[in-house]
């Protein structure tokens, strides 16, 4: 009864009630109290996130880097568009009360739909400043202007190409995606440009190029695969093919890959008398050493280019050395032959595999 106090039981509401109900109300009164104190108790030993949710939101931070790419947002794809959403920074602190949050939306524009520059003159004077720019958004602005100089106005661009390019891979090394696609972008549009020009400068995009392409984000290395076909399109492959070859070696299995795609779609541009001319024998012995290789791109690749090199070599056949044809100067190699006498037993084993397979496949379909 004691939880009660004694100015309780000396009250005239106490005296008021009569003797029979009074033991009856001091214990309700008593019940209640106390039920009361085990609720405040049981609230306390709470844990904090579950008593309110009042203060709930006052622990969302605004997301720094917010990327969508080829999902569906609401219903509806959203391809060709980055939003980030970066909260304004005072030094190292973020504001938590009235945060401003800063929303920056780079659009992905398809070549063919680049407007011209509205202030040629102006825009080649601040191009490498852009381009060395720390401001991603003003970095993106400024390549889809190497865009637009490679497409309406390459010839401005012709004395300061070097430096162009440069700044260009630098970009494509860029953490942030937004900044990497649209340099990837650049490079494609260059290709298209300056074509055999540019092979001077390719060894640096090349790299990155292969390296996007295999190992980065799906919408990256998407824009990077489109580049490289793109290159094999635009650059000689006569030029080509000597920069490719030395990543067929790479230690990535899937830079080899990529490389060897690559070979397999330049090789067919040379032409009959153009494979002759860069050499049948060396193509066939590139294209052996891939059917062993460790992803099944670089192997289908490589049965690619080997079937276009057999249909290349039986169009125009080598002639067999005299000692081996001494009753016939004109007798020439079959394919099989000309495997085996430029080939490992073993390579040249595989090689006739895949053509005779693939060849045979080709007769049944018809």
């Amino acid at each position: 009864m004691h939880v009660l106090g004694g100015d309780f039981f000396n009250s005239p509401v106490f005296a008021a009630v009569r003797p029979s109900d009074r033991f009856a109300s001091v214990f309700l009164l008593s019940s209640c109290t106390m039920m009361s104190e085990t609720a405040l108790r049981d609230l306390n030993l709470l844990p904090k996130s579950e008593r309110t949710n009042e203060t709930s939101s006052k622990d969302i931070l605004a997301k720094p880097y917010v990327e969508p790419t080829n999902e569906n947002v609401g219903g509806k794809q959203r391809e060709n568009t980055v939003c980030l959403v970066e909260p304004l920074m005072n030094g190292n602190e973020v504001g938590h009360s009235g945060t401003e949050v800063v929303v920056a939306e780079v659009e992905y524009i398809e070549s063919d739909k680049l407007n011209d520059l509205e202030d040629v003159d102006e825009s080649l004077k601040v191009l490498l400043d852009g381009l060395g720019s720390k401001d991603w958004v003003l970095l993106c602005e400024t390549l889809n202007n190497v865009r637009r100089f490679s497409i309406y106005h390459k010839e401005a661009l012709q004395d300061i190409l070097d430096n162009v390019v440069s700044l260009v891979v630098k970009a494509m090394k860029n953490p942030r995606s937004a900044v990497c696609k649209t340099a990837i972008m650049s490079s494609a549009d260059i290709f298209k440009a300056f074509g055999d020009n540019i092979v001077d400068s390719l060894d640096p995009l090349l790299v990155q190029l292969l390296l996007k392409s295999s190992q980065d984000k799906r919408f990256v290395c998407e824009a990077a695969e489109k580049s490289l076909i793109d290159l094999t399109i635009w650059v000689s492959p006569v030029l080509l093919l000597p920069k490719l070859q030395p990543y067929l070696k790479n230690r990535n299995p899937r830079i080899r890959a990529k490389a060897s795609m690559c070979v397999s779609r330049s090789v067919p541009r040379l032409g009959t008398e153009g494979i002759k001319d860069y050499g049948i024998e060396k193509l066939t012995q590139i294209a052996s050493s891939q059917l062993s290789d460790q992803l099944p791109e670089s192997r289908e690749a490589a049965r690619s280019l080997l079937l276009e090199l057999q249909t290349t070599y039986e169009k125009s056949p080598v002639l067999a050395p005299e000692q081996d044809a001494p009753s016939d100067p004109h007798q020439v190699y079959s394919w099989e032959q000309f495997c085996e006498s430029n080939l490992p037993k073993l390579s040249a084993q595989a090689v006739l595999r895949v053509t005779s397979i693939s060849r045979e496949g080709l007769v049944s379909g018809l």
